[in-house]
């Protein structure tokens, strides 16, 4: 007889040890799709997470990683934050598509004056594009008490929509020839995110290690980091410590939304260069994955986006050098997740067998 007992406390442990079995499982599994898809597993495992960093062309490939890995960084701190406490911010791509619409919507109205003030005004227009996005869900909820999961969720297909009509409407390129979206900001000087192009440097990169940093202090040594997880820890004791829950609600959705607007603008000044009808490359909801792969710790979470940023420049070498659909790749990412969730149990139960009984 095989059961699950709960434990006391939660294992430390498996705390910790969950995400390394989640990534083996998933390379286990992913092998396994791989070689039904006439696929040598054992290299296309070493093609998405040995040669990006160790190949003769890594030299190419790991700016690369840094590119992928500070939106994802960036977007899964904001939402760590919210998560602690109980509130499940899932709009994040949402978020981050009006953050870009309105930092380069800054650009676009002042081309083509070069000032210096122009890209400050961008991040902070991008931060409040994403802020005012999360808003709606958090205004919603502390006044309606509606669903923030649902709210936040299906204001990504509206946000997803207004960018298509920019693209093809309002920020259209006037000298794009009738093509949709709008201008390339990377041949504005003034509007463009880069440090170093050449080492794969832009300020998304920096904004996401002071992310990192700035949560782990809040976290830490910081009242309200004690409130958030007190909030999402045991919420009736947050209540008779006068914690006050709508204020919560509103700093968390308004901190993810404003750092997933930040990493939209960072990505459409920066790598993008334009707003485009698929300019939105699923960056918020790989960010869930991040968030929870790295337990909702700051340093965590900047381990397991350079591990996701990895699957991504991995997974494009795989496509191109061993013709592995984009799907398998996908699906490959998203088994992370699912194997997390799953042998996450073992952080709060402990399995039992008993053979005696089972006779």
């Amino acid at each position: 007889m095989i059961r699950l007992e709960k434990r006391r406390m939660p294992s430390q442990v498996w705390t910790w040890a969950a995400p390394v079995v989640a990534v083996l499982a998933t390379m286990v599994a992913g092998g396994a799709v791989f070689a039904a898809l006439g696929k040598d597993p054992l290299v296309a495992i070493r093609t998405i997470f040995w040669d990006p960093l160790f190949s003769e062309f890594a030299f190419y490939y790991r700016p690369q990683l840094m590119i992928k890995g500070a939106p994802l960084v960036l977007i899964a701190i904001g939402l760590s934050l919210g998560f602690r406490a109980g509130i499940w911010n899932i709009g994040a791509e949402g978020q981050y598509i009006m953050g870009a619409l309105a930092g380069a919507g800054v650009a676009l109205a002042a081309y083509p004056l070069e000032a210096a003030w122009l890209f400050p005004a961008m991040v902070i227009a991008g931060a409040l594009g994403g802020w005012a996005w999360a808003m709606i869900p958090g205004l919603l909820k502390v006044t309606l008490g509606t669903n923030e999961i649902l709210v936040s969720l299906m204001l990504v297909y509206v946000a997803e929509k207004i960018l298509a009509a920019m693209a093809l409407g309002l920020m259209k390129n006037p000298d794009g020839f009738g093509f949709p979206g709008s201008r390339n900001l990377q041949q504005y000087p003034s509007a463009t995110s880069w440090i170093d192009q050449a080492a794969g440097l832009h300020w998304g990169v920096a904004a996401a290690f002071i992310a990192v940093i700035a949560a782990y202090v809040l976290l830490s040594r910081h009242v309200l980091g004690f409130q958030i997880r007190l909030a999402g820890q045991a919420p009736r004791a947050a209540r008779f410590a006068g914690v006050n829950t709508a204020r919560l609600v509103l700093f968390c959705l308004g901190t993810s939304g404003a750092l997933a607007g930040m990493a939209g603008l960072f990505e459409v000044a920066g790598p993008s260069g334009v707003v485009s009808i698929d300019f939105n490359a699923g960056y918020g909801f790989t960010a869930i994955i991040v968030a929870f792969l790295g337990r909702l710790h700051p340093l965590g979470i900047l381990l397991a986006g350079g591990l996701m940023a990895l699957t991504y420049v991995g997974g494009d070498m795989a496509q191109a050098n061993l013709q592995l659909p984009k799907a398998a790749i996908q699906l490959f990412q998203g088994m992370m997740l699912f194997f997390l969730l799953a042998v996450d149990v073992f952080t709060n139960f402990r399995l039992r067998i008993n053979l005696r009984g089972a006779a």
